[in-house]
């Protein structure tokens, strides 16, 4: 693995290990605590209070990684990983004006959601639009596994793009519902376009990548069962538009079908859940939605789900990388 990469990783785990020490008991005295919805699982009712906008910490770590990264290192290739960057800070923008309406009324209800679904399309139909105007994008879309391409027009591809992103970062941020388990799915995510972004030759983007792993590796250590933080929708929407960021960036975005699979069957079992109780007029196929309180519902301890799921999300990445590997 190249020195590179393995810098932005020790980089950004370290001034995120600083910055925990730092933030969250500055997140405490100013009482940003997670207020806990009346309709989730009563014993997450402990939780209250546990300080939130937790993703402050790690991004910190991450923007640290990939300024020293480009002046130590200078990466070869545009320094694609500030743009992903900035994509990514956009989103963890909405995510902080969200936790901070949370934390000002004291609950679980920030931003409305046809303000935050508008602001996301907004900024993800800006970026592929940015991304396709300096030549950094190609409307010919990749077909993992059986390794084909098929052209789409500009503007198509564009509205595609969006709700994918869209569609994603949410994914993400549905996921972020028990102790560590959103740190805990994205960081094989994170390796997956570690490895993808060296194959591909783009070592800006895997600097990004590796500075995510970094970061989320030091977040995990404080965000573990039982949670000292949380990383509130700044953290969850941050990392779901790097996620998108990255796949855009390396082209690949169709590949998160199966990189993203916990994020998409979580957000899936809403869906479902949501349907049929309406369909029915009250019937429910899980016992709760999204599908981490269905188990935890069933019996699972967190620990349970945060293991079962990251490993899924460890097999899936595997899984995706050699769907993609005959293309380079």
């Amino acid at each position: 693995m190249p020195m590179q990469i393995i810098l932005s990783i020790i980089i950004s785990l370290v001034v995120t290990v600083i910055a925990a020490f730092v933030f969250i008991p500055v997140l405490r005295r100013l009482k940003a605590g997670q207020s806990i919805r009346e309709d989730g699982p009563v014993w997450h009712s402990g939780k209250e209070g546990t300080p939130t906008i937790g993703g402050v910490i790690f991004i910190a770590g991450i923007i640290a990684s990939c300024v020293l990264m480009t002046v130590i290192i200078r990466p070869v290739r545009i320094y694609s990983h500030f743009a992903i960057l900035a994509f990514a800070l956009i989103f963890a923008l909405i995510g902080f004006l969200d936790d901070y309406a949370k934390v000002k009324k004291k609950q679980n209800l920030g931003l409305k959601a046809r303000h935050k679904f508008a602001l996301q399309l907004l900024v993800a139909a800006g970026f592929i639009f940015m991304m396709y105007h300096f030549d950094r994008l190609s409307t010919a879309v990749y077909v993992p596994f059986v390794n084909v391409y098929f052209q789409v027009p500009i503007v198509a591809y564009i509205i595609f793009a969006a709700f994918v992103i869209v569609g994603t970062v949410n994914s993400v941020n549905i996921t972020d519902g028990v102790d560590g388990l959103a740190t805990g799915v994205t960081i094989p995510v994170t390796v997956a376009f570690i490895f993808i972004a060296i194959l591909w030759g783009d070592l800006s983007a895997g600097v990004f990548a590796a500075a995510m792993l970094g970061g989320l590796i030091g977040f995990l250590i404080f965000n573990f069962y039982p949670a000292k933080v949380f990383m509130g929708d700044t953290g969850s929407l941050f990392l779901g538009g790097a996620v998108c960021a990255l796949a855009f960036a390396l082209d690949i975005p169709l590949l998160l079908i199966t990189l993203g699979i916990v994020y998409f069957i979580e957000t899936l079992s809403d869906i479902i859940q949501i349907g049929y109780f309406k369909l029915s007029k009250g019937k429910r196929v899980f016992k709760m939605a999204p599908i981490h309180h269905h188990f935890e519902m069933s019996g699972w301890s967190e620990y349970k789900v945060f293991t079962v799921f990251t490993l899924v999300s460890v097999i899936f990445a595997i899984i995706s990388y050699f769907g993609i590997i005959n293309r380079y």
